[in-house]
C-alpha cells in the first residue's frame, strides 16, 4: 500500500508531522514486531484512507486504561479510538474508544513542544502488561553508544514521485534499534542511519515507544515518545524525553510515577 504526502493536503495532525516534526512516523528498516510489544498501539483516523486503513499515530499502554501518544495527533475530537492488533485491518480489527486529553501546554517550539497526550479509555485492556515510565532526570547521563527500540505503525520505506513522497505502509506494528546521538533537556536524538546498522521512525510512528535498550538489554522503560524526524526517514529519530519535568507534570495527572 502507498500513500502519497504532500502538505497542502494533509490533515492537520499530519501538516504539523511534517512541518515541525519533520516527518516521524512508522518504523523503517525494522521487522514485522509480532507479538514482541502487545503494549505498543495505533491511534485510529476518524476516516478510513482510500485503501481501507485506519492508522494514524502511535502510542504505548501506560496503564491499564492510559495509552500514551503525542498531541500533535489531535484531530479536534474528543472522542478517539485505539488498536492493539500487530496487524490492523478496517472494519474488522479489535478497537478501544476512550477520551482524548492533550497537554493543554502543547505548543510548537523547538526547544520544549510539550508534545504529549493521553486518551483514557473506556474500559482496561485486559491481557497486556502496561510498559513503564522512567525516573525523574535519569536519561541525563545516557552514553553515546546507547541503543533503544523504536515500536510502531506505518510506513516502512519513502520513495521520490512527481507527486511528492510517497511513504509505503504495511499497517503492521513493525520493530527497529537505533542508536543515541545526543541528549539535551527536552530530546533524545536517535540514529536511524541504514548506513551505519541503525532504524528507526517515520510518518506515522509518531507518539510511539522509544525503550530504553535493544536486544537482551531491551527494557519495558519507554525512555521518549517519537516526535519528528527527516522527511526522508533515514537520519535522526527525534523522541521528546519523558523524564523531563514538563512530561511528569502532564503525565502525573493520570498515572503514578516512579
Amino acid at each position: 500500500m502507498t500513500r502519497t504526502c504532500l502538505a497542502s493536503i494533509l490533515p492537520a495532525a499530519a501538516t504539523a508531522l511534517l512541518l515541525f516534526a519533520s516527518g516521524a512516523g512508522a518504523i523503517t528498516h525494522g521487522v514485522p514486531d509480532g507479538n514482541g510489544h502487545p503494549e505498543v498501539g495505533a491511534l485510529l483516523a476518524q476516516q478510513a484512507f482510500s485503501d481501507g486503513t485506519w492508522t494514524e499515530c502511535s502510542g504505548t499502554l501506560i496503564a491499564a486504561n492510559v495509552f500514551l501518544t503525542a498531541a500533535h495527533c489531535d484531530e479536534g475530537v474528543t472522542r478517539v479510538a485505539v488498536t492493539f492488533d500487530s496487524s490492523y485491518a478496517y472494519p474488522t480489527g479489535t478497537t478501544y474508544w476512550g477520551t482524548w486529553h492533550a497537554d493543554p501546554s502543547y505548543n510548537k517550539s523547538q526547544s520544549n513542544p510539550q508534545d504529549l497526550a493521553v486518551v483514557v479509555l473506556d474500559h482496561p485492556v485486559q491481557g497486556v502488561t502496561p510498559a513503564l515510565l522512567p525516573p525523574a532526570g535519569s536519561l541525563s547521563g545516557l552514553s553515546k553508544n546507547q541503543q533503544f527500540t523504536s515500536v510502531g505503525y506505518g510506513a516502512q520505506a519513502v520513495t521520490n514521485g512527481r507527486g511528492g513522497k510517497t511513504y509505503h505502509y504495511s499497517d503492521m506494528r513493525y520493530v527497529a534499534v537505533g542508536t543515541l546521538n545526543a541528549v539535551t533537556p527536552s530530546w533524545l536524538r536517535v540514529s536511524e542511519n541504514p548506513a551505519t546498522g541503525n532504524g528507526g521512525t517515520c510518518y506515522a510512528d509518531s507518539g510511539g515507544p522509544n525503550f530504553l535498550g535493544a536486544g537482551p538489554s531491551e527494557t519495558t522503560v519507554v525512555a521518549g515518545t517519537t516526535i519528528g524526524g527527516d522527511t526522508t526517514c533515514r537520519s535522526t529519530n527525534v523522541d521528546y524525553r519523558l523524564d523531563a519535568p514538563s512530561a511528569r507534570a502532564f503525565l502525573g495527572r493520570y498515572v503514578t510515577l516512579p
